[in-house]
């Protein structure tokens, strides 16, 4: 019953998704399911509820996101992949929330940083690149493969200006280092936080304060990859000390860079393509886990994208 109880969710919620998307009706008699409507239609909403039910038996709460994406996956012929998706975990927040991939694209995100010394993670926003890096960084400190988590990002603005806020430097680019500071808040807590800030085992800096060191033992992240130069890239990837990691990530729809000046993140895709032990993850719109208005801007900016560059060939 309690099974049930979660398949179907708050007022049915979670079955009606699934009804809206296949238009079929789903009804429970004598503790069995029944699912009507087209043949076709009946296959995929039951392969849905079987990986959902996979879900719930390993712990699982159902939510939008999951249940959507277990669509997606129905959808495109991948049902196998729900049952390994479910269950992992990577790390437990300062509340104990356990934090898991939700997405295979996700998964496959997890698996290179572990089994690589350079990720690149590339995707739209919403698809957790920095949050599962920072998880990722928080796990090996915690394992203590690792002495130090360095955050960094390039202070560039998305049409506002540094020199008009207020404050010191520190200041001025605080407001740009928020995400990083927010996901870490989240898995240490503020006193662990503040704790190992205080004893140097964890960095957050603007990218122009790494120029000149050499990172030994230490889980690096540069978020917001695509507003750095060339220059700063090559700078940020010859810091690469023994025994470390780094994650870059970023979204190349979204360079604030001005007119004219290359991306260091799309050169270093291109560049390191062929070398050995450095990863890169590609994210969809699929792998967003923000609210589903997320995923259809995402989609819409794509076509958009296409349809212009369709118009500049012609």
């Amino acid at each position: 019953m309690e099974t049930a109880v979660a398949l179907f969710g708050s007022f049915d919620q979670n079955i009606k998704t699934i009804e809206k998307e296949y238009n079929v009706s789903v009804l429970i008699r004598d503790s069995e399911l029944k699912i009507s409507g087209d043949a076709e239609n009946v296959m995929k909403a039951a392969k849905v509820i079987d990986g959902l039910l996979s879900f719930i038996n390993k712990g699982e709460a159902l939510n939008d996101q999951n249940i959507r994406y277990c669509m997606s996956l129905v959808n495109e012929g991948s049902d196998e992949k729900i049952e390994t998706l479910a269950g992992d975990c990577i790390c437990i927040t300062a509340k104990g929330k356990p934090i898991k991939p939700k997405t295979m694209g996700q998964k496959n995100y997890c698996s290179c940083i572990k089994n690589n010394t350079i990720t690149i993670g590339v995707g739209p926003a919403g698809t957790g690149k920095t949050y599962l890096a920072v998880a990722m960084a928080v796990t090996a400190f915690r394992a203590k493969e690792v002495n130090r988590i360095i955050l960094t990002r390039p202070a560039v603005e998305a049409g506002e200006k540094l020199g008009f806020l207020p404050g010191d430097l520190q200041s001025k680019v605080d407001p740009y280092l928020r995400p990083l500071y927010d996901a870490l808040f989240d898995m240490l807590g503020t006193e662990g936080y503040q704790k190992y800030f205080e004893r140097g085992n964890i960095e957050v800096a603007p990218l122009a304060y790494m120029r000149g060191r050499t990172l030994d033992d230490s889980f690096i992240i540069l978020d917001e990859a695509q507003n750095t130069t060339p220059e700063q890239m090559k700078m940020f990837l010859t810091r690469l000390g023994f025994n470390s990691k780094m994650v870059i990530t970023g979204d190349i729809t979204q360079i604030d860079l001005p007119s004219g000046v290359r991306s260091g993140l799309k050169d270093c895709i291109r560049v390191l393509r062929n070398v050995d032990d450095i990863a890169r993850c590609n994210f969809s719109e699929k792998d967003v886990v923000r609210h589903k208005l997320v995923q259809d801007i995402i989609k819409a900016y794509e076509k958009n994208e296409e349809a212009r560059k369709r118009n500049d060939r012609q």
